[in-house]
């Protein structure tokens, strides 16, 4: 509840010091340092998952062009909603739109504020042959739209004091909007973020541009074996199936890329049947139908893409090694996993929690780096996705400790799919799990991303409410069993990605 308040008092904060600066009401302030944290990964909430959203730009604007009494009016309500918080699982309400769009709208009071995002199944898993293209079209979103150029959507924004993202990752692509609620803000914030959803131009000059910075980024990954170890195991667990490309592609697919397949891939999978709307915060369940309503009232009706194929278990067990010159040799180590409704999740996730995920007190960490020092740290995350996403175990070691660390992760697993926890790691996974959960979404934006995911995924209305119902009901029986039978020892696959043993003595 505190750390909810806190956050908001710091970016009103911010924003009246910067008003008042800009009119020589002070000649000074001090930057309260609020900045936005990144969705914790596993595709919003729950653990880890690596590569699972990129850090798009963000046009954040941290300043307002509200009158000073207008200003200290919102932190007066900001003072008076302290006493208004509570830390329960939120009332999500759910309809469609005419369009045929889902919206899912969770009402909160006491902070004048609403967090908007519009979420398409426009991933990479959407690239076809054409490995970027998703990406990149996302990226290209916000560079021009309507009559406006990028400074012209970004000083719209800034007017405001609002801010405005677009990300896309495997399964999706998202388009997000924080801003106060007073209504000429909230309609001028709003009115841009429609016209970039409907009206995107995709300028020639940008997309060159784009396209370059993108190449260059991917040349840059060549030099990374954290970078090639990740590209390299999604393939070994994926192969042809549209997970196992890089959400960023390929040199060789984007370099043949042009803004006309840009304009082609929105025109498929930026409409009204593929988007959820999600709307938390202060406004009305009559104003949020309208927001709905207005933002996607440019679209094309459109239809949901086919469904993805299912992802097939590896035949047998594969280590590829690739030499790379680094002191450090990556390690993973895996095989496709869980998906979003998969019956068997909580078990999964609860048993991951005490293998790997649990940081210093993992059984991982505790036989990898505590007893042997084998590596800085170890671990272990199940990354749930649309279709099965990946299992993985990672670890950085020595390049001459290679074959020793990855002989005590592949006993350690093998031992916990075996024995399974003892009732006091479960008792203690538990109590850590449930204890920290409400303040994974006691912010707008962290329960926005929860609503998303929970529309995106199709999943209960009460996941909030049940969750920690769900992971009490788990037991080291039920640990043990769905080990069994999702994680096979005998279809792990292996990447490491270092110099090897014989080159590193010489």
């Amino acid at each position: 509840m505190h750390i909810r308040l806190l956050s908001y008092v710091g970016w009103v904060s911010k924003n009246v010091t910067q008003h008042l600066k800009a009119k020589n009401i002070l000649n000074t302030c001090t930057d309260c340092g609020f900045s936005r944290p990144l969705p914790s990964g596993e595709g919003w909430g729950e653990g880890f998952q690596k590569n699972a959203h990129r850090d798009h730009p963000q046009y954040i604007s941290l300043q307002k062009t509200t009158t000073q009494s207008r200003i200290f009016c919102v932190l007066g309500l900001v003072l008076l909603a302290f006493s208004q918080f509570a830390n329960s699982a939120a009332k999500i309400e759910h309809w469609q739109t005419p369009q045929g769009s889902r919206v899912y709208y969770v009402h909160t009071e006491g902070l004048p504020m609403v967090d908007i995002q519009v979420v398409f199944d426009a991933g990479s898993a959407r690239d076809g042959q054409q490995f970027g293209l998703a990406a990149l079209t996302a990226d290209l979103l916000d560079t021009g739209a309507g009559q406006w150029n990028a400074d012209e959507i970004a000083q719209r924004f800034e007017s405001v004091g609002a801010q405005f993202g677009v990300s896309s990752s495997i399964d999706m692509a998202t388009v997000s909007l924080r801003t106060l609620t007073d209504k000429p803000l909230f309609d001028k914030a709003l009115e841009t973020m429609q016209v970039i959803l409907t009206k995107p131009v995709f300028n020639e000059a940008d997309f060159q541009r784009e396209k370059n910075r993108t190449l260059a980024g991917l040349k840059q990954q060549e030099e990374s074996p954290a970078e090639l170890a990740s590209i390299a195991f999604y393939n070994a667990l994926y192969g042809k199936h549209p997970y196992a490309h890089p959400e960023s592609g390929v040199i060789k697919t984007v370099a043949a890329l042009k803004s006309a397949d840009l304009r082609h891939f929105y025109q498929k999978y930026y409409v009204a049947a593929n988007a959820i709307v999600v709307i938390v915060g202060d406004l009305s369940k009559q104003q949020a139908e309208q927001t709905a309503e207005k933002l996607l009232s440019g679209l094309p009706a459109g239809k949901k893409p086919e469904v993805l194929p299912d992802v097939a278990m590896p035949l047998k067990s594969t280590q590829q090694h690739i030499e790379f010159p680094s002191s450090q040799t990556h390690v993973l180590v895996g095989l496709p996993g869980t998906y979003r409704k998969d019956p068997d999740y909580f078990d999964l996730y609860v048993g991951n929690h005490i293998l790997g995920g649990s940081g210093m007190v993992s059984k991982l960490f505790d036989e990898v780096r505590e007893k042997r020092g084998l590596a800085y740290s170890a671990s272990s995350a199940f990354i749930p996705m649309l279709k099965p996403g990946p299992f993985l175990v990672s670890l950085q070691t020595r390049n001459d400790q290679t074959a020793q660390a990855l002989q005590v992760l592949n006993q350690t697993l093998a031992d916990f799919i075996t024995k399974g926890p003892t009732e006091a790691e479960l008792t203690a996974a538990k109590k850590n799990i449930t204890g920290g959960f409400a303040m994974r979404f006691d912010t707008n934006k962290e329960l926005a991303n929860y609503v998303a995911m929970i529309g995106f995924y199709e999943m209960p209305l009460d996941y909030l409410d049940t969750f920690q119902q769900k992971i009490e009901q788990v037991t080291v029986p039920s640990i043990t069993d769905a080990f069994k039978r999702r994680v096979n020892p005998q279809l792990l696959q292996t990447i490491t990605v270092g110099k090897s043993a014989e080159k590193s003595a010489k």
